[in-house]
């Protein structure tokens, strides 16, 4: 009698980009750990966000593959101005791990952060941006010099096409 299973083990991808891989079986499979899976995420507080009025936007902070604080814009709510995702997922990250640093962490938001909360990021000490859609008018990486600390890591465009069109609906 012959086995059905495959002679070799199926291969998972683990690469930070790719959300998406095809194992030796030919299943289709996700990484959990993937950008991509955390865009997801953030992008998901977005969509929270846009249903309640607010400008789109989403945040989750990662430590060790798993997620530590979130939040989305939250300024008309708040009535505050400081109220931005990246704002609320760092305060929620670090009430979380009971520090104010966050050095092994990756801060994963739909938009390029503005000027204040990249100034957080830098305060924060976060290892890795990723963001999805960039802000040619106010976004960070406008700034010279650079607002974050030049050892972070910045990853920008993941689900930038999506992340991009849910703020154009919001705004028309």
């Amino acid at each position: 009698m012959t086995s059905l299973l495959p002679k070799k083990p199926p291969t998972i991808a683990r690469g930070r980009s790719g959300a998406i891989s095809q194992n030796t079986v030919g299943i289709v499979e996700f990484d959990i750990y993937s950008d991509a899976h955390f865009m997801r995420k953030a992008y998901s507080l977005a969509l929270q966000a846009y249903h309640e009025g607010e400008v789109p936007v989403g945040a989750v902070v990662v430590g060790h593959n798993r997620i530590i604080g979130s939040g989305y814009n939250q300024v008309e709510r708040l009535a505050d101005i400081t109220a931005h995702a990246e704002i609320m997922a760092i305060t929620a990250a670090t009430q979380f791990l009971g520090a104010k640093y966050l050095v092994d962490c990756t801060l994963y938001v739909t938009l390029e952060p503005c000027a204040m909360c990249a100034g957080a990021l830098h305060w924060a000490q976060l290892g890795r941006v990723v963001f999805g859609a960039r802000d040619p008018k106010k976004g960070f990486l406008r700034y010279q010099p650079p607002v974050l600390l030049s050892k972070v890591e910045i990853v920008p465009g993941i689900m930038e096409t999506e992340c991009a069109t849910l703020l154009r609906e919001f705004f028309l």
